[in-house]
């Protein structure tokens, strides 16, 4: 695990693990989600990334895919919504499963083409995933911002 991923799935953890449930409820004017819906998303979207999620749903529910994977948002959601804290708790799981990951494995094709150009490796997978997180952290971050002001 690079120390980039270290970096910023620590720093998403500190982050969640400071919020309160109803502030992550809300969705600001202007945003599409709210900031419950993005941690949902960082792990699904990383699970999806790097251990084939929803076909490969042994550590993350398949259900997930469904209220946070690309295109849902809060407003479609219907039965139990996992909590920030089992979400977390998920993240956290998850990133020892990343650090496990053997640097060899970062060199191999992708086994499909990436809509994206540039996106070849397992390699290059992964550095999309850490700025697809951080990215989303910076927008988190100012939707707390807009709702405690």
């Amino acid at each position: 695990m690079s120390k980039q991923f270290q970096l910023t799935r620590g720093m998403l953890l500190d982050f969640v693990n400071g919020l309160n449930e109803e502030t992550a409820k809300v969705q600001p004017k202007g945003f599409n989600n709210n900031i419950h819906w993005h941690i949902g998303h960082l792990l699904v979207t990383a699970e999806s990334f790097m251990f084939g999620y929803p076909k490969n749903a042994d550590n993350v529910p398949a259900e997930y895919a469904a209220l946070f994977g690309f295109g849902t948002k809060p407003a479609d959601w219907q039965g139990d919504v996992p909590s920030i804290e089992t979400l977390a708790g998920a993240l956290k799981e998850q990133a020892g499963r990343l650090a496990e990951l053997p640097e060899s494995c970062f060199v191999h094709p992708l086994p499909f083409k990436f809509p994206k150009e540039g996106i070849d490796t397992v390699g290059d997978l992964y550095d999309l995933m850490l700025h697809h997180e951080a990215e989303h952290l910076g927008q988190m971050k100012a939707m707390k911002r807009i709702v405690e002001a």
